[in-house]
């Protein structure tokens, strides 16, 4: 007696063979990906944006929640995003979330490593979410999405080599080549704030001294803003009287304003943030020469008071200056949302391989169906 696996193993055999060639070429394409709305998480020190995202990358509908104290159990924050998805579920057909977490992602882009500005200690934080949410999840580095965001919609279209860099709490980094994000062997790679750039120097939350984003990044903005009015400087006296006195109420979005309003201690704070900068790009440059530098996150919200002292302190610094090409270095086009989007957008090859799944399954239920029915009528024909 024939078998339902003897049945359908000459066809089986034939379709896993096709499906491995489209697998294969439909995996050199994000155009291939299916055309479905998805939602995007971006996790960083201080807040939790979610937001459904369509083919094109336009945001559909966004929400925003501050980062749950980073002293509670990462728990916490896993129920805050499953929340945000489940909340934009209600209003939208969700077919995959994609998470771009502030940390350090392995290469199987599952567990958050390392995250220096949150309690995350090697957490499985997409098998986590996938056994709570009816979709399937990605998780990735939020630099890369970010990247990847601005490579497909933003300021990076049409290059081949482009860097990343995101300016928020702290500095995150992506390398895209051809199309393609550059992990790294364990999936670090990109970390481009933790690079030490003074020895000895300010210590950093990764439990260094010296990084990068200690110098050029928001929480860097802030603290030198903040020491100058404690110090109850005369240069600070503006940003005091903003702030009534109360001098953990300065931000980094309302130095930038007092900045464009012409405050000169405002103004020079992101000249120094915006030199140094510069020197790092200049660095990147040496070892990886791209063909453009984006500049994203929060604090690139400052735009020339901050990318024109960026790009002539690159100037200065860039080994072989005079004699080579030089990189553009530009701001992101998408703002603070490009995370959001890139991750969104990365969700949607989940979502293609969570389709072609389902369809696999319906389809050998069809077969089954059909085998079933065979037997049962051959059965009836004998009796």
């Amino acid at each position: 007696m024939s078998t339902y696996r003897d049945f359908t193993a000459p066809i089986g055999s034939r379709r896993a063979t096709v499906l491995r060639t489209v697998g294969t070429r439909e995996r050199r394409s994000h155009l291939s990906a299916p055309r479905v709305p998805t939602v995007g998480i971006d996790i960083g020190g201080t807040k939790v944006m979610a937001g459904v995202v369509d083919a094109d990358g336009n945001i559909l509908e966004k929400l925003r929640t501050e980062t749950p104290d980073k002293s509670k159990s990462p728990k916490v924050v896993e129920d805050t995003i499953v929340e945000l998805v489940l909340d934009l579920s209600d209003r939208h057909d969700v077919h995959a979330v994609g998470i771009g977490a502030a940390g350090w992602v392995d290469a199987d882009r599952n567990r958050v490593l390392f995250a220096p500005h949150l309690s995350w200690r090697n957490e499985p934080l997409r098998d986590r979410l996938a056994g709570r949410l009816a979709v399937p999840v990605l998780v990735d580095n939020d630099a890369n999405s970010a990247a990847w965001a601005e490579w497909r919609f933003g300021a990076g279209r049409g290059e081949d080599n482009l860097v990343m860099i995101t300016l928020g709490t702290g500095i995150g980094g992506a390398i895209l080549e051809d199309g393609k994000v550059k992990r790294g062997k364990y999936g670090v790679a990109g970390e481009f704030g933790h690079m030490q750039v003074v020895p000895g120097g300010h210590r950093c939350p990764c439990g260094n001294r010296g990084c990068w984003e200690q110098y050029s990044s928001g929480n860097a903005l802030v603290r030198e803003a903040r020491e100058l009015a404690a110090a109850d400087s005369p240069v600070a006296y503006g940003i005091i009287e903003h702030v009534k006195g109360n001098v953990g109420d300065i931000t980094g979005p309302m130095i930038t304003e007092l900045a464009r309003e012409g405050d000169a201690m405002c103004i020079e704070l992101l000249q120094d943030i915006g030199q140094w900068l510069g020197v790092g790009i200049a660095n990147l440059a040496a070892a990886l020469d791209p063909s453009c530098f984006v500049i994203g996150g929060g604090v690139s919200a400052a735009d020339d008071l901050l990318i024109g002292p960026a790009r002539d302190a690159f100037k200065r610094q860039l080994t072989g200056r005079g004699y080579r090409p030089e990189a553009r270095i530009v701001r992101a086009q998408l703002g603070p949302e490009a995370g959001m989007v890139g991750a969104a957008d990365l969700a949607r090859l989940v979502a293609r391989r969570f389709r072609r799944a389902k369809r696999r399954r319906v389809e050998r239920y069809e077969r089954y169906e059909r085998f079933a029915e065979a037997a049962r009528r051959s059965a009836s024909e004998s009796l």
